[in-house]
C-alpha cells in the first residue's frame, strides 16, 4: 500500500468542514482518511465510472462505456491538496478530478453511507385529530403551499383539501399541479356514484371494505384524489387505515407471517365485458433497504390463490392475521366528508373504504383521478430544489 499525506494549510478547516487527511492505495481501491477520523473506501472502477467526463455536459446522462476500460484499471498517480483529488489512470492516458465535497457526499462506505430509510411517518386512529388540511386555491396559486402540502402527503400518506370549487374538473386542475394523470380502464377520471348496473362494488351503495385500488394492474396507481361534489346521503362515511402502521406491528409481532406476505405473490383480477386485467403481487412490498413501501390488498378482487402446496396453509393463516389487524378499530379513521372537500392519499400505503349509505336519501357523488408515485416524487424533489429547501 502507498500512503499520501495531506499538505493542507492549517487554516483549511475554515474553508470546509471536512477534508482529506491522507490516502492509501490498495489493490482495488483508494482508502481515504478524513480529518474527522472517518475512513472511506472508493474502488478504482467506481471512480473511473463516475469521473465528471463520464456524463454528458448538457443532459447529465452517462455517456461513458464501462467496457472501454479493464476491470483492473488502477491509478498511476494520485494527488490532492486544498482542491480536488486528482487521479492519473493506467489506461487511455485519462485524468480524473473529484471534488472532496463530492467524494464525501457520495461515499458508500458504512460510516458515511446514505441513510436509506424513507420519509414516511405511520399513524393510527388518533391521527383523525391532526390530518393535514390545506386550501385548494393556495395549492393552485403558490408553489410553496404546493410543496408544503405534497411534503405532508408524502410523510403521512393522507391529507384533506378544503375550498374545492363546485366543478367536476377541479380535481384534475389540482392533481395536474403535480404532473400528468394516470389513465386506467376506469378512464383518466372517474365518478363514484351508485349505478344500476355497476362494474365495481364502489359504484353501489353497499359498504366498501378497506382496500387499495387496482392491485390487478402491473403497477397499481400511486396517489388517489377523491373530490366530494355532494355527500348528503345517510351513511357513506369514508374510512382509512395506514397500512404502514399495521405492517409495522405485524413485522414486530409475527415476523414469519410478515415474511410469507412479503415473499409470496398472490393473483388479483378485474374483469368485465371489455377487460380482463390480472397480475400477481406480493401483499407487502419492501424496497432494496428493507423499508416497507407499499401494501397491495383488495380482498374482493383477489383471485384464486395458486401458491405452492407446502406454503398454502401457512400463507392463509398469515393472510387472515393481516385481515384481522386491518379491521382493528385502533387503526381506523372514519370521516364524513362534505361537498367542497377532497381527500388525497397514497393508494399503495393507505387503505380506504366506505360505510354503506341510503341511495334514496340525498346524493353522494365523488370525482376521482390518480397521479403515479414517480411523478409525485419527481415534482416534490424539483420543488424542493427550486425553493432551496
Amino acid at each position: 500500500m502507498k500512503m499520501l499525506q495531506s499538505e493542507l494549510s492549517s487554516d483549511f478547516s475554515v474553508v470546509t468542514d471536512f477534508y482529506i487527511e491522507s490516502v492509501e492505495l490498495s489493490d482495488r481501491a483508494i482508502q481515504v482518511r478524513w480529518n474527522d477520523g472517518i475512513n472511506s473506501t472508493y474502488h478504482y472502477i467506481w471512480l473511473r465510472d463516475n469521473c465528471s467526463t463520464a456524463f454528458h455536459p448538457q443532459t447529465g446522462e452517462r455517456c461513458f462505456d464501462l467496457l472501454s476500460v479493464s476491470q483492473d484499471i488502477y491509478p498511476l498517480s494520485v494527488s490532492f491538496d486544498a482542491g480536488p483529488l486528482t487521479i492519473e489512470w493506467s489506461e487511455q492516458g485519462h485524468i480524473s478530478s473529484f471534488a472532496q465535497s463530492w467524494l464525501r457526499e457520495f461515499c458508500y462506505s458504512s460510516e458515511l453511507a446514505k441513510d436509506h430509510s424513507n420519509s414516511y411517518q405511520s399513524w393510527d386512529c388518533e391521527f383523525i385529530d391532526r390530518i393535514p388540511v390545506y386550501n385548494q386555491q393556495d395549492i393552485i396559486t403558490s408553489d410553496s403551499a404546493l410543496y408544503e402540502w405534497m411534503s405532508a402527503l408524502d410523510k403521512y400518506g393522507l391529507t384533506i383539501i378544503n375550498g374545492m370549487p363546485d366543478d367536476s374538473e377541479a380535481v384534475v386542475q389540482t392533481a395536474k399541479r403535480i404532473d400528468y394523470l394516470r389513465q386506467t380502464n376506469f378512464g383518466m377520471t372517474f365518478d363514484v356514484i351508485s349505478e344500476k348496473s355497476p362494474i365495481n362494488v364502489a359504484y353501489t351503495s353497499l359498504s366498501l371494505p378497506l382496500h387499495t385500488d387496482l392491485p390487478n394492474q402491473e403497477l397499481p396507481p400511486g396517489y388517489q384524489f377523491l373530490h366530494f361534489l355532494s355527500n348528503e346521503s345517510v351513511g357513506g362515511e369514508s374510512t382509512f387505515v395506514d397500512g404502514l402502521k399495521v405492517l409495522e406491528g405485524l413485522r414486530e409481532d409475527q415476523p414469519e407471517y410478515f415474511r410469507l406476505l412479503s415473499e409470496y405473490a398472490i393473483p388479483f383480477r378485474f374483469h368485465d365485458q371489455a377487460h380482463d386485467i390480472r397480475q400477481h403481487h406480493r401483499v407487502i412490498n419492501l424496497d432494496n433497504f428493507g423499508n416497507i413501501v407499499e401494501i397491495k390488498y383488495n380482498a374482493h378482487i383477489a383471485d384464486i390463490f395458486d401458491l405452492p402446496s407446502e406454503v398454502m396453509y401457512d400463507y392463509y393463516i398469515a393472510y387472515r392475521e393481516l385481515m384481522g389487524r386491518l379491521k382493528d378499530t385502533r387503526y381506523k379513521i372514519e370521516l364524513k366528508l362534505t361537498a367542497g372537500q377532497m381527500v388525497v392519499f397514497d393508494n399503495r400505503r393507505v387503505l380506504h373504504g366506505r360505510n354503506a349509505f341510503d341511495e334514496n336519501v340525498g346524493e353522494r357523488r365523488l370525482r376521482g383521478c390518480y397521479v403515479d408515485r414517480s411523478e409525485f416524487k419527481s415534482r416534490l424533489r424539483v420543488l424542493g430544489e427550486q425553493l432551496a429547501l
